[in-house]
């Protein structure tokens, strides 16, 4: 008889919030009074994206409970459309267009190209879905589960050459429909980059929804980097273009402020950040509940030897 082990990181389908909270989503975008054309455009993605998802079984963790759909897509740093965790989900949607999209594959590769997003997640196969920790720098913490495909397919279909190193991600630039963008709270278009490896790790992922359909425009429609292991910050959103590149990258808050932003982001309870503390964490959707941050997120077996022998403190 096969037996199957999970793995560490691995969700119990009874785990799920269940499917009649998510179901409830142009109700509750209703209620933000942003139902209409905006999420129309998304539907499309749903229709000819990959969905309905297909639930992964390989990466559910028994102990994890994804954190509620509103709060997933309220409680959101999307700086493009404000500072402030409420106005993107305002501003992303008051006629900013995410449908239809092109993706750019360039940079030191085999098979440079542009896509539609659309037929981009086809080559992909479609779409899966997976429970992650998601860890903000900023001490809060969620359960997504996200939609989408592995990195690793992407960087497979680009085929990149032996002297490329790093992935560097692009987000858009509009700042006719972007507030943020126009008042240049940070210098665009948002960018982020990966090590190759890290790239192909197994958990490095391109989300496109969330618990079964597609990414609303505030948390990164149409395409979002998701690196469980990191902080949020390095979850490129609306990515336009994935350059493979030879040197590392410098990430947008990175430039900002590298004291407090580094390259690899990678979550260290051991390592504050300058102005807190990254020991606990505030957990959304749980009132007043902290609880203790864990290496890598929780991704410790997974992720650790891809930095095996670094001072992870100095590479930060």
């Amino acid at each position: 008889m096969l037996i199957h082990t999970p793995k560490d990181w691995a969700l119990r389908e009874s785990a799920a919030t269940p499917e009649t909270i998510y179901r409830n989503r142009r109700a509750f975008l209703k209620t933000l009074g942003l139902a209409g054309t905006a999420f129309a455009a998304r539907d499309l993605l749903g229709a000819t994206g990959g969905f309905p998802t297909k639930v992964n079984a390989a990466f559910r963790d028994p102990a994890l409970k994804p954190t509620a759909y509103d709060h997933i897509t309220s409680y959101n740093n999307f700086y493009e459309f404000g500072t402030s965790k409420e106005e993107p989900v305002v501003l992303a949607n008051r006629g900013w267009k995410s449908e239809p999209w092109t993706v750019e594959l360039a940079g030191l590769i085999n098979a440079p190209q542009k896509l539609d997003v659309n037929d981009l997640v086809a080559k992909m196969g479609g779409v899966e879905q997976r429970v992650y920790r998601h860890r903000c720098v900023e001490a809060w913490s969620m359960v997504v589960p996200w939609d989408g495909f592995p990195l690793a397919k992407l960087v497979a279909l680009a085929d990149p050459k032996p002297e490329a190193k790093f992935l560097k991600m692009t987000t858009f630039l509009d700042p006719k429909s972007a507030p943020g963008q126009r008042e240049r709270n940070l210098d665009y278009p948002y960018v982020e980059g990966l090590r190759l490896d890290e790239a192909t790790n197994e958990l490095a992922f391109i989300a496109t929804g969330i618990y079964g359909k597609p990414i609303p425009n505030q948390n990164g429609a149409p395409l979002r980097l998701v690196t469980p292991w990191k902080y949020g910050f390095k979850g490129v959103k609306s990515i336009v273009k994935f350059e493979f590149v030879a040197k590392q990258p410098r990430g947008t808050w990175e430039v900002m402020q590298a004291r407090e932003y580094g390259f690899y982001a990678n979550v260290n309870p051991n390592v504050d950040h300058p102005r807190w503390t990254q020991a606990s964490e505030k957990v959304i959707g749980g009132g007043l509940t902290r609880q203790r941050t864990l290496m890598f997120n929780g991704y410790e077996k997974q992720v650790a030897g891809l930095y095996q022998g670094m001072n992870l403190e100095k590479n930060y």
